[in-house]
């Protein structure tokens, strides 16, 4: 199994406790990562419907749930070819549900980004494109005209669930010919890693290998609150933006140069760039010292971030108050008894970070530097 070399110092800080959830986040809803000490951390949702494609609500519901889960910016992109409630709800302008939403979304920090899916069959498979002026010139009878017709506007293009069992058997992501052939002309920038309820190592390396930006969605259809028992501590996966500024725009430049993080299922998947700043941002040593005359010292890690980090010790050192495997759960501050045999003014800790994810079965190693006061 490969393991990434990703080291990550952490800075003590006196930081104070924040607990705020535990594994199963504790019925806290809004989802919480902390900047970066370069980037805003900003979490998007660019993969939702409503009843104006396939889906099971009003275009203000999305909005209202988005405000509740503490998201920044989301996209509802409704199928173009794929009108199943047309006799009930008749619209031929495929810009109206993003219109409502907008308006919804008037006087508040949400920012709603205007998408639609392009929804074909293999080769071609189901693809989003956000950042549109209009959606209407997007409903083309063939699907590379489609594709061009998003170029054209300067949309950001991912391809949607690749492992989709309707399509995909086998639940093995995989690119067609087709695909490749967008790719390779700029028509596609990203992938989806995790959609809904699935994941996928294969997206991954397929993301790795041809230069796409890591994507996570809820293509939400239902209720979000339904879908992810949301009262029971779930979670929508979300993608994690890396922004210079709280805007579309900033938005948008930091998709085209892939700067994001999927989270899921407590999961934090993305590029080595882009996790260890991020993980630098969210576990922080708040206090460390021996116990009296003792070789032993207490080291506290607080986790500022939503998601339970599992670590898992590679370093030389062995603990007093439990075997290698650490739970450091989102919020909270875990405290460590560490045998280092002689007194010394500091010592460096190494853990694999198991919910941290670079590629297939992949995680990245950090080291954490603590002071130990005499």
């Amino acid at each position: 199994m490969l393991r990434s070399a990703l080291l990550v110092f952490l800075v003590f800080s006196p930081l104070t406790t924040a607990a705020q959830h535990g594994h199963s986040h504790d019925g806290g809803r809004v989802i919480s990562f902390p900047d970066t000490a370069e980037y805003l951390s900003l979490t998007c949702d660019l993969h939702m419907h409503t009843v104006f494609s396939d889906g099971d609500v009003w275009p203000t519901v999305r909005v209202q749930e988005a405000q509740r889960d503490g998201i920044d910016c989301i996209a509802i992109t409704e199928h173009l070819e794929y009108q199943p409630h047309r006799a009930d709800i008749p619209h031929p302008d495929r810009n109206r549900a993003f219109d409502i939403a907008t308006r919804s979304a008037e006087g508040s920090d949400l920012i709603v980004i205007r998408g639609s899916e392009i929804t074909r069959s293999l080769p071609y498979g189901h693809a989003n494109s956000i950042f549109l002026s209009d959606a209407n010139p997007l409903l083309q009878e063939d699907a590379e005209d489609a594709y061009e017709a998003a170029g054209a506007q300067g949309g950001f293009t991912f391809i949607n669930h690749p492992n989709w069992t309707a399509q995909r058997k086998d639940g093995v992501a995989r690119l067609e010919p087709e695909q490749m052939s967008l790719i390779e002309r700029g028509l596609i920038h990203g992938i989806e890693v995790v959609n809904d309820l699935t994941y996928s190592d294969e997206a991954i390396a397929l993301a790795l290998e041809h230069d796409l930006t890591i994507i996570g969605t809820s293509d939400i259809h239902g209720l979000v609150d339904w879908q992810y028992d949301i009262a029971g501590g779930g979670h929508r996966p979300v993608t994690i933006v890396f922004a210079t500024e709280r805007s579309e725009a900033a938005i948008r430049e930091a998709l085209f140069e892939g700067r994001t993080v999927a989270y899921y299922l407590d999961s934090i998947i993305g590029r080595e760039a882009h996790l260890r700043p991020l993980i630098e941002a969210s576990l922080k040593v708040t206090s460390s010292g021996y116990l009296g005359d003792t070789s032993v010292a207490r080291v506290s890690i607080q986790n500022t971030s939503d998601a339970w980090f599992t670590l898992r010790n590679v370093s030389a050192f062995r603990f007093q108050d439990r075997a290698n495997l650490v739970d450091v759960p989102p919020h909270h501050t875990i405290t460590l008894e560490v045998k280092t045999g002689d007194r010394m003014p500091s010592l460096d800790l190494s853990f694999e970070v198991l919910n941290a994810i670079t590629a297939p079965e992949t995680h990245p190693v950090f080291s954490v530097s603590v002071p130990l006061p005499q």
